[in-house]
């Protein structure tokens, strides 16, 4: 079978489900399979993720989407991976079953660790290292908080039996043969969220493990995000078929999304929102309350950088407006609903609900609902809920101006918020520039397709991605510059409004 007539299938493993995406030479989706998993929330702050349920669903997702396009693993060149990162998982290496159940990006637990270990130099300590502060958000204050508090598992990593990772690694592991062999690996871009990789030499940053009281016999091999990592030996679906390209769910958005060039950003809308700017190939260290990250390494290449600007709930509060308050019954229903008024009515939401993300880094933060008078009806609720993922979008692109030196000139935009053309227009409006949607709106898996093509040359290279992208839809701002900046301005108050609210005797979890 000629590449032309063979596939790549892109594992994409995020927050709320696990899809399996078969793509052809084009880039274009042949077959989607899909399966959502529990979300666990023991304590207000704690969210989990079962990792087995995870590993199970995958596996039904591959093979829904083999059935559906009626293929088999013969009929794949390759599989990539992409995940939600941070998101942290601690097995034991001979029996194949975790100690806890993963920790998610968004779990706060881990506040009193990350005090802790800032100390007297406070949460930049490492951040010249490794790109980040101290937050709950990265997987190392997590794997030592399960190492603090699960019995046992302490003795067992110290004796080298157990393995860490973040869901690239576990379905890795898995993929590859799981206590039979499976390889214990990850990539650049998933290293560079766990706050244990040295940015400069791409490597682990062994006092930093120390620091935290994690062995590094848990840690993964780093390598890069498009080679061959090993090949499928698990239930016959993947078989010998090669598994050649990882990045993190954000970074494989900016690969799909073409941005090879310094200066391009993409935006993605899903639970949370996530920006990426390239850089190039040195590390830039943010001024601005951003993150500095791996955008992606292919091969041999250099490692190219980017800055990140991370907002934790965006998706997730039309979910929270849905689920939590009843006031939609589906969340395409929101924009209906929003667009039952003219404006937000002077209403503000600030969905700070695990502490405030980029450029922020609040913890101490809480969400709230601002500017309410008796004029303010559910319309206008959920108007402020589609313009806080605008307003939080906004707040991180003034911080990559200002570090980048360079103002942006257009977004492109993906994940499953982009179908709102009434925040669509409003993100154009707030940001006052072009914003941007491309043909093949699922980049994400579409980047981690495209790494594991070109690690066993399916497609040749960078050239091949920035031809498949083609532009499907472009919304240009209307809004004058007296109303975005009253806009704008009033947020920023609402935002101030969020501050302070943990107290050291309320658990800050």
């Amino acid at each position: 079978m000629s590449d032309a007539q063979k596939y790549v299938l892109a594992v994409d493993q995020g927050t709320t489900s696990s899809r399996a995406i078969v793509f052809n030479h084009s880039g274009e989706i042949v077959s989607v399979g899909q399966l959502e998993h529990e979300q666990i929330f023991p304590k207000a702050g704690w969210v989990e993720h079962d990792p087995k349920e995870i590993w199970d669903n995958t596996r039904e997702a591959v093979a829904q989407a083999l059935s559906k396009a009626s293929l088999n693993s013969s009929s794949l060149a390759a599989v990539g991976i992409t995940n939600q990162r941070e998101t942290t998982v601690v097995w034991d290496k001979n029996t194949g079953e975790p100690v806890y159940n993963a920790i998610v990006w968004q779990d706060t637990r881990t506040d009193k660790i990350v005090k802790e270990l800032g100390g007297s130099e406070g949460d930049d300590k490492y951040k010249s290292r490794v790109g980040l502060p101290l937050a709950t958000y990265f997987s190392g204050p997590k794997i030592k908080w399960i190492l603090d508090n699960v019995e046992g598992a302490r003795a067992k990593a110290e004796a080298g039996d157990l393995l860490f990772g973040n869901t690239d690694a576990w379905l890795l592991w898995n993929m590859t043969g799981g206590v039979d062999g499976g390889v214990h690996a990850t990539d650049v871009t998933n290293a560079s969220r766990t706050m244990l990789m040295d940015l400069e030499t791409l490597s682990w940053a062994e006092d930093i493990a120390a620091d935290m009281g994690i062995p590094t016999s848990m840690l993964p091999e780093i390598r890069s995000s498009s080679e061959v990592y090993g090949n499928g030996r698990q239930q016959g679906l993947l078989t010998d078929v090669p598994i050649s390209g990882i990045l993190g769910d954000q970074q494989a958005a900016t690969f799909g999304q073409a941005c090879f060039e310094v200066g391009m950003a993409k935006n993605t809308y899903g639970t949370g929102n996530f920006m990426l700017l390239n850089t190039g190939t040195e590390p830039v260290q943010s001024e601005n309350g951003l993150l500095t990250t791996v955008c992606y390494k292919i091969g041999d290449q250099k490692a190219v950088y980017a800055l990140e600007g991370s907002i934790a709930v965006t998706g997730s509060l039309i979910q929270w407006l849905r689920d939590n308050l009843g006031i939609i019954g589906s969340a395409p229903e929101v924009e209906d609903l929003a667009k039952s008024v003219d404006d937000n009515g002077g209403a503000y939401f600030v969905p700070a609900f695990s502490g405030l993300f980029a450029p922020h880094w609040r913890s101490d933060a809480r969400g709230a609902v601002v500017g309410l008078t008796r004029f303010v009806n559910k319309g206008h609720i959920a108007r402020a809920a589609l313009e806080a993922t605008a307003f939080q979008t906004r707040e991180v692109n003034d911080a990559m101006n200002a570090d980048s030196g360079v103002n942006l000139t257009e977004l492109k935009v993906d994940g499953g918020m982009v179908a709102n053309e009434t925040l669509m227009q409003f993100q154009a409006d707030i940001l006052n520039v072009d914003v941007v949607k491309p043909v093949v709106a699922e980049t994400t898996a579409l980047g981690a397709a495209y790494a594991a093509g070109i690690a066993v040359g399916f497609w040749e290279g960078e050239q091949d991605v920035i031809d498949n992208w083609a532009e499907d839809k472009r919304w240009t701002p209307s809004m004058d510059d007296a109303e975005r900046d009253r806009l704008f301005r009033q947020w920023n108050k609402a935002v101030t409004k969020t501050l302070d609210w943990v107290d050291d005797d309320v658990e800050s979890a």
